[in-house]
């Protein structure tokens, strides 16, 4: 009996948090905040033009005839899954009332990993969007058979049909042969060419989305003829676009929990990211995450800034897999300079960097490398973005150095890799590191 009491005082306790969560949150409508929610027209910023042209392109879907295939390209969170399925949504809307048999396929081409795969994920999508059983096993026939149940779906259940093929140019397929050609050049080909063949009796088009404006250049020329779409172009937004995003998707938190510069400090830092309108929707709403966690019931500058330091967390954390322990060392040798310099640094030296390194390496009992292999470890991490260099002339006879500025805030990547088990020993020992980090760049601009 007293176990089953102590069990219903402890369903009580969860079930009494849960619900103190959900009424205590700053959130009013949480779902606003999702990057890929098809959102009213009324909160599309900055993308007049492209919203025009795809309206333009797909209205002859509500007039019985095939819509043109479309192009959309340009940078990562620019808006175009967010205006070709706002639009779509509209048309699919449309075209039920006045009794057409209009349909949305969509799929995301970003973890599909061959031909075959993306279409059987059609097949799967076409299936669930009529209402229909998918009618073909995942494995074990041919990719032309999953290809004649996707026509079939499509003539018996739709008029009309857009396919939406996001991020596009990532579905490469298993090439064996660099001359061989890409999995979405070949889909392309066959679902441009599918109604003209006689394979599906409606109308069918094709949108493609990428972040490359070089797609088409890949393309294999009969895939380029048949495809041969309306390019729709989409930039980067700017500070004050991202600002206006971010104001018309202030409803989905509670009357006045947000303090006034929280929408532009947001924008701001998505701003200095490419003006990814994404990455600002994730900043506002993980702010109101960190803010729910810790138990406030205002969202302050505070949570805005914790929420870009959690953002570069997971950026950097997701680049090092796959490091080696010697280029993590390098890296962080280099990282902790400007975290624990005494000095205002606006580059970090490699030379002071590289001595640094050895003392990490003494410390951890790791090899050390020579001054090349470092400069060489440190290229790389040029080509993951971590960072950025410049070459430096020191006077005459002084010989040229490297210096190099982080892309994100070196106090961040440098907690990031000293989760890493091979650097805790120097985490125990951060008053020494911090003294000899200094020691060395007193020696390298004394020593001018």
């Amino acid at each position: 009996m007293a176990d089953g009491d102590d069990q219903q005082s402890l369903s009580q306790s969860i079930k009494g948090r849960l619900q103190e969560g959900v009424q205590n949150s700053v959130f009013r409508d949480k779902g606003l905040l999702d990057p890929d929610a098809v959102i009213d027209e009324d909160r599309i910023v900055g993308r007049d033009n492209q919203l025009d042209d795809i309206i333009t392109y797909l209205r002859p879907a509500l007039q019985g005839n095939r819509p043109p295939n479309m192009l959309l390209y340009g940078p990562s969170g620019t808006g175009k899954s967010l205006i070709i399925n706002a639009v779509c949504q509209q048309v699919l809307e449309l075209a039920n009332s006045q009794g057409d048999r209009f349909g949305v396929i969509k799929i995301n081409c970003q973890t599909i990993k061959s031909h075959d795969r993306a279409v059987y994920r059609l097949v799967k999508n076409a299936a669930n969007e009529a209402g229909v059983d998918i009618g073909v096993p995942e494995s074990g026939i041919s990719t032309d058979q999953k290809l004649d149940r996707f026509y079939e779906i499509l003539t018996n259940n739709f008029d009309s049909v857009i396919i939406i093929l996001d991020e596009v140019d990532l579905l490469v397929g298993r090439q064996r042969d660099p001359n061989d050609e890409p999995a979405y050049s070949k889909l392309l080909y066959q679902l441009s060419r599918a109604s003209q063949l006689g394979r599906i009796e409606g109308h069918v088009s094709v949108a493609a989305l990428t972040n490359d404006p070089r797609f088409m250049e890949d393309l294999d020329g009969r895939a380029e003829s048949s495809f041969n779409p309306q390019d729709v172009v989409f930039p980067d937004y700017d500070a004050n676009q991202l600002q206006a995003i971010l104001e018309r998707r202030r409803d989905a938190y509670q009357d006045d929990v947000l303090e006034d510069s929280i929408i532009p400090l947001s924008a701001a830092f998505a701003a200095q990211d490419h003006g990814d309108a994404r990455k600002a929707i994730d900043l506002f709403r993980k702010a109101g995450e960190i803010a729910d966690r810790e138990g406030e019931d205002t969202v302050c500058e505070k949570h805005v800034r914790d929420a870009q330091k959690e953002a570069e967390r997971d950026r950097t954390l997701t680049q090092m897999q796959g490091l080696s322990t010697q280029k993590k060392l390098s890296l962080y040798a280099t990282a902790i300079v400007p975290v624990h310099a005494q000095r205002n640094l606006n580059a970090v030296p490699s030379t002071v960097a590289y001595r640094v390194y050895q003392y990490l390496t003494d410390l951890l009992d790791a090899d050390e490398k020579s001054r090349d292999s470092y400069l060489r470890y440190m290229s790389e991490a040029e080509t993951y973005n971590f960072v950025t260099s410049e070459k430096r002339g020191r006077g005459y006879g002084s010989g040229v150095h490297k210096e190099y500025t982080f892309i994100d805030d070196p106090e961040v990547v440098a907690e990031t890799l000293q989760a890493d088990i091979r650097l805790e020993q120097a985490e125990h020992e951060e008053n020494l590191v911090e003294s000899v980090v200094n020691a060395q760049i007193d020696d390298f601009f004394e020593g001018k």
